[in-house]
């Protein structure tokens, strides 16, 4: 009776669920914002400084254009391997983790283990592999590849479970064992889908070796640190802008080989 009676009302005025929802949110962004205890006045007096110091970027100084050539390819190099570290052993992880083929010990524990990974920045992974192999690329290769696994077994995961429950029952009723489930049954029709995650973490991670330049994990973030520590910020320009330009033509290549992989 109360059922019907919520029917006929939610019928009768379609406009309260929306209404409800959109206090719900004002609520939610009210509180966020209160938290974040934004001194509005501030910032429209920093927009002096702001100004200053975009100023100061312009113009790019090309004297250190091979400099920032091969700081970059030395960040390509390091998202490769991270990247392609990070997704090999992403694969078991994933495998382990998804709720229609492992048993669920087996995905409690893959679980927590693609949580713990992702709940630790890829900074903290930089300072810790440069403690333990010092400055430049190699720690930031290691970082980058424990980096992608948090992101990486969640991706595969979820297209794991994604897949058609009919060809592994077809499989399980001709007695075939989890390994021999997992390579005839899901493994081709998550490929394609997996290559795209993969491609799409590629470019993610030449961004974020970027960033693990600033703890010394090599690749262009380290020069672009150098030159804003000693105040060269035209090189620092040029470094942002040698970045922007091949991520921008990665980004596009990577887009269209992601759609030919949807369409297969």
């Amino acid at each position: 009776m109360s059922y019907s009676l919520h029917s006929k009302l939610l019928r009768r005025y379609p406009w309260v669920i929306p209404l409800l929802i959109f206090l719900i949110l004002v609520i939610v962004y009210s509180w966020a914002l209160q938290g974040l205890s934004v001194d509005f006045g501030l910032l429209r007096s920093s927009w002096p400084y702001i100004t200053d110091f975009i100023s100061r970027l312009f113009p790019p100084d090309v004297t250190v254009i091979d400099i920032a050539v091969k700081a970059l390819i030395e960040t390509v190099q390091m998202s490769i391997w991270g990247t392609t570290i990070g997704a090999i052993i992403s694969i078991p992880i994933a495998i382990a983790s998804a709720n229609n083929i492992a048993p669920r010990w087996l995905q409690w524990l893959a679980n927590l283990l693609q949580n713990t990974v992702r709940s630790v920045p890829s900074i903290i992974l930089g300072l810790i592999f440069v403690a333990a192999t010092g400055l430049g690329a190699p720690a930031g290769t290691l970082a980058l590849g424990i980096y992608t696994i948090g992101y990486l077994a969640k991706f595969y995961q979820q297209a794991i479970e994604a897949v058609d429950q009919r060809s592994i029952e077809s499989l399980q009723v001709m007695g075939a064992s989890r390994l021999q489930i997992a390579q005839y049954g899901i493994l081709p029709q998550i490929i394609p889908l997996g290559l795209g995650y993969t491609l799409w973490m590629f470019e993610y991670n030449i961004r974020a070796a970027s960033v693990l330049g600033v703890v010394g994990a090599g690749g262009i973030g380290f020069q672009l640190k150098s030159y804003i520590d000693g105040f060269e910020y035209n090189k620092a320009t040029t470094m942002m802008l040698v970045l922007l330009v091949v991520v921008t033509v990665i980004d596009s290549f990577s887009s269209q080989l992601r759609r030919r992989l949807d369409s297969m």
